[in-house]
């Protein structure tokens, strides 16, 4: 899927161990695709992106658990589900901001998705994500975000003769009994560091429009809407 729509990967797995909870930043319905890529992993996302049209449909093939939000019983389920899976040394990835960016800023993450793991004695992989236009600019055109449709998105996308995705892990947290606040901090300081991305609490308010591209390290010139509910 990657190669088809013209996106070269390079992923640096110097810190992946059997079982971990993958937690990145989410910039596109591409992160999917990227993950399992490099680090084939089951996912955690809410309820309503079975329903969604194409994602729905490739969340589903790939051993997604879908969370079902507010319903702490079904909660405590998918919390055993994910130990579980886990303990067989399979990977699990979440999105812990909980919703998509533009790929260019770091948004606040949710602990209650790390404590699965951590509850099962499971260790914590943090993992950027960043997608790069081939003369080193950062690429805006994967972004899903604000009142981006999934059409627009992916035209973006094809719009690109050729766009490289980044994905970096980092050192494994949660070894030595922290809470799950603390290892949410250190997972999403450390992500912000090998995506080269500032955190952000809100989203930057900056002038409508779709930009392309911007200057590795910089900020984008164009819109920033707020982001929709995304996988979880």
């Amino acid at each position: 899927m990657l190669g088809t729509l013209g996106i070269k990967l390079e992923a640096d797995l110097t810190h992946v161990a059997p079982g971990v909870l993958l937690v990145a930043n989410h910039v596109s319905w591409i992160d999917i695709l990227v993950i399992n890529a490099a680090l084939p992993a089951a996912f955690v996302a809410k309820e309503e992106v079975r329903r969604w049209p194409l994602i729905g449909w490739l969340a589903a093939q790939n051993d997604t658990v879908f969370l079902r939000r507010g319903s702490r019983g079904h909660a405590r389920i998918i919390n055993a589900l994910i130990a579980e899976t886990l303990g067989r040394g399979k990977h699990v990835a979440v999105f812990p901001e909980g919703t998509t960016t533009d790929g260019c800023s770091l948004l606040h993450f949710h602990a209650a998705l790390l404590q699965p793991a951590l509850a099962a004695g499971r260790p914590v992989l943090p993992a950027a994500i960043s997608y790069w236009e081939p003369d080193g600019r950062r690429s805006l055109a994967p972004r899903y975000d604000g009142d981006i449709s999934l059409g627009q998105c992916t035209r973006a996308i094809l719009g690109r003769r050729r766009l490289i995705a980044r994905l970096v892990t980092t050192p494994l947290r949660g070894l030595n009994g922290e809470e799950r606040r603390q290892v949410a901090a250190e997972a999403r300081e450390a992500i912000a560091l090998a995506a080269e991305l500032p955190m952000a609490s809100n989203p930057p308010e900056t002038p409508a429009g779709l930009p392309d591209a911007m200057p590795s390290g910089g900020h984008p010139t164009g819109s920033r809407n707020p982001a929709p509910a995304d996988s979880a």
